[in-house]
């Protein structure tokens, strides 16, 4: 595991850029579970507050035409990468407005080429040779592109892993491998099933740099993210980073958490409020506050909105 020095000083305007982006994101959570609750959803929502720092630290770090396959729950990623809440509520409500026009569905699936965001892998482990496929194609066209592989710690034990990454390593490919741990595959206790609680200790096999960072803290995200994008865009290869998270609440909405421990939140730290300590003044309260307004907007927007009608299910499926 490597620990490079890494300046956590931000670039002016990018604190309260990430704080904006955590606050919607919140907005999406909160009112998601809500929404979840007292009305009829054939989705499958995954909540994902509490691991907001993870998604925006890293996009946050990324340029516009990166490319990212995320594979994380909730919509960090999305809305880090530059989404809006009305395309990703269309997806979760199945609507017209969607970015996929509505088959995004609870499990998201959303994407937005024009901004890098390409979507999520179906089946877990396929963001690696996805993402080292798109790294591949940067080298092979010198764009200079960045991909990014976002993935939860179990998504660590697939062979895909191991297979994309002994070559990108090899290759030296423009290629961040971000995992979001949370310490859970699901219900499972990673240790339980895993040989070390540390998925940066990987990196050492295929000799590429490892960081393990606080997930809570999106500044200590983005710079760790800063250096990995740093060494891909100099041809130095990939990195492995991996963001020590919390999942504040289930692995999908209704989930009774038997699994918990009486004391797993004791010490549990709000990302927002985290970040929240360095922005001056009512800053996090204003940003907050227009992002609740900006989800509001959306959502009654996406309620109205038509639903598609079964033709959608043979569009984009072939290309050429």
């Amino acid at each position: 595991m490597t620990n490079p020095p890494m300046d956590e000083a931000l670039p002016e305007g990018v604190a309260e850029e990430m704080f904006g982006r955590m606050a919607v994101t919140r907005a999406i959570e909160r009112l998601m579970a809500k929404h979840t609750r007292e009305e009829r959803f054939s989705g499958w929502w995954h909540p994902g507050e509490g691991q907001e720092a993870a998604g925006i630290g890293a996009t946050a770090a990324l340029q516009r035409d990166d490319y990212l396959w995320y594979q994380g729950r909730g919509c960090s990623w999305a809305i880090g990468k530059g989404m809006a809440p009305g395309p990703i509520l269309g997806d979760l409500l199945g609507k017209t407005t969607g970015a996929t026009g509505g088959k995004g569905g609870g499990v998201p699936h959303w994407a937005d080429y024009s901004i890098g965001v390409m979507g999520e892998g179906a089946t877990l482990g396929s963001v690696f040779p996805l993402a080292g496929g798109s790294a591949l194609a940067s080298k092979i066209r010198k764009d200079g592109r960045v991909s990014l592989a976002d993935f939860g710690d179990g998504t660590s034990a697939r062979g895909t892993f191991h297979e994309t990454l002994v070559h990108a390593a090899a290759w030296k490919l423009p290629l961040i491998y971000f995992c979001e741990n949370n310490g859970l595959l699901v219900g499972t206790r990673l240790e339980a099933v895993n040989p070390t609680v540390n998925i940066a200790d990987y990196a050492a096999g295929y000799h590429i740099p490892g960081i393990t960072v606080d997930g809570q803290d999106a500044a200590a995200v983005y710079a760790a993210t800063r250096y990995a994008v740093d060494r891909a865009r100099a041809g130095k290869g990939p990195t492995l980073i991996e963001a020590k998270v919390v999942r504040r609440l289930g692995h999908y909405a209704g989930d009774p958490q038997h699994y918990r421990r009486p004391d797993e939140f004791d010490d549990y730290r709000d990302p927002l409020d985290v970040l929240a300590a360095r922005l001056s003044g009512n800053t996090a309260a204003r940003l907050i506050e227009e992002a609740d307004a900006e989800v509001s907007a959306a959502y009654a927007e996406a309620l109205a909105a038509p639903s598609p009608d079964a033709s959608i299910l043979d569009r984009n499926l072939y290309h050429g």
